[in-house]
């Protein structure tokens, strides 16, 4: 372990309450004022200046050792799960995907690198951002924050990236804490799903359910349709684009003796690759039309641009196996295994080298109602000692591994804008269904 690794363990109280005060106080993307007022504070009180994401939770801080060189972002999240059946759960939420730790150990890389002395012998800079919204949750509201021009993104890395924070960042890297991982282990592996996200809402007709529901059109019954529809696709998903499909119906009706004129799904299409996610969805959108059609009901479907595929940079991949050989007792590394989930780190491996491997230190199941931080030295400690030994090893010697890292490395899109306008490119809202005057039918997917 390199001396400035130990240096994390100077702040070891610093750090356990920093946890123990995110861990009671969670929220949900775009809402987490309170761990970003708790955060923001102690970076201060460390010398860092901090610069907001205005608003939006969110900040970064610039550690700059005076010496050219490239920019070094290190990042962790900020927010929560709606978890109303978790034991230690506040007003129904509860860090259930560890997001606590992250955002601690990102601290404690803070504070071991704006001790005195800690820069030298490093050339570049490194950006810390604690960043909001990773768990795609809550469309709605986000979408209407969209719509009234707070945010253009609904994951909180893209978004911080469109509003220029991430301007001057060369590599970036975030470890995850994970559960399901023996004891003081890292993992890396090659990368994780894409995804789009969409909600289809079904018009129907009320009734009286028991006195006139000839008069009436069924909205569940077309939802539920659509399921079945939506399942029987499943067979001719190709095995190796690793797609998932896994709709939820957050409204069904109002009234047992109402024939439902209001039915929603909400679900995301994910895969390995975002033109088979593409392909799939438009097959998905044609049993949700094709579902609404049958009962004689009629279908919105908005469409919004959920993450992209996360593909880890090999060269990073090497330099974060060695720190974590440096630190931990056990390094899985297995290039060649992918992800099934999806994060918005795979906005920032499309534009530049980047990567997101994990670390033990949770116990239970991720999103579960079981899921703790079962081990404070991994999750924490360990971890914001893996993540300043991978940037010294990075940005010392001149940046001799970050400069050869980035001479080799060719992005998906060559700018931010062309990922931004593949991206925006998949929002939509379309009425699916249309009847005719003639009594024919239009599909409009």
């Amino acid at each position: 372990m390199s001396e400035l690794s130990n240096r994390v363990d100077n702040h070891r109280d610093l750090l356990q309450n920093t946890l123990d005060f995110i861990w009671k106080h969670p929220e949900t993307g775009y809402k987490e004022w309170q761990t970003h007022a708790h955060l923001a504070a102690a970076f201060k009180d460390l010398g860092c200046t901090v610069v907001e994401a205005g608003d939006s939770p969110g900040f970064y801080a610039d550690l700059d050792t005076g010496r050219p060189g490239p920019c070094v972002l290190v990042m962790g999240e900020l927010d929560a799960l709606n978890m109303p059946n978790h034991p230690e759960q506040v007003e129904g939420k509860a860090h259930a995907c560890g997001h606590c730790a992250q955002a601690t150990a990102l601290l404690g890389i803070a504070a071991a690198l704006a001790e005195p002395g800690a820069l030298e012998g490093l050339c570049g800079k490194i950006r810390l951002m604690a960043v909001p919204a990773e768990e795609l949750i809550e469309i709605e509201y986000r979408d209407q924050l969209r719509k009234e021009g707070k945010i253009h993104y609904f994951g909180g890395k893209p978004e911080f990236m469109r509003r220029g924070l991430m301007d001057g960042v060369d590599m970036a890297v975030m470890i995850h804490t994970a559960s399901m991982l023996p004891p003081h282990t890292g993992r890396i592996n090659g990368g994780s799903n894409g995804m789009v996200a969409f909600t289809a809402t079904f018009h129907g007709v009320a009734s009286h359910a028991g006195g006139a529901p000839q008069n009436g059109v069924n909205a569940l019954y077309a939802a539920t349709q659509a399921l079945t529809a939506i399942n029987a696709l499943r067979e001719t998903f190709v095995d190796n684009d690793h797609i998932r499909v896994h709709p939820i119906m957050p409204a069904g009706g109002a009234a047992v003796n109402i024939i439902p004129d209001t039915a929603v799904l909400e679900s995301f299409v994910r895969g390995a690759d975002m033109d088979a996610v593409i392909k799939v969805k438009q097959k998905v959108d044609r049993a949700i039309a094709g579902s609404a059609a049958a009962i004689g009901a009629g279908v919105t479907i908005s469409t919004r641009p959920g993450y992209y595929v996360r593909k880890d940079e090999p060269g990073m991949d090497m330099v974060m196996k060695e720190a974590m050989e440096d630190i931990l007792e056990n390094v899985m590394y297995e290039p060649d295994s992918w992800g099934s989930g999806s994060t918005d780190m795979g906005d920032i491996t499309a534009v530049m080298p980047a990567l997101h491997p994990y670390i033990s230190g949770a116990s239970g199941h991720g999103h579960g109602n079981d899921y703790c931080i079962s081990s404070f030295d991994t999750a924490v400690m360990d971890s914001a000692k893996v993540q300043v030994r991978f940037v010294e090893l990075l940005l010392e010697n001149d940046a001799a591994r970050a400069k050869e890292i980035l001479a080799n490395f060719t992005p998906i899109f060559a700018t931010k804008e062309d990922y931004f306008a593949a991206m925006d490119a998949l929002t939509k809202d379309v009425d699916a269904v249309v009847y005719n005057e003639d009594g024919t039918i239009t599909l409009k997917v």
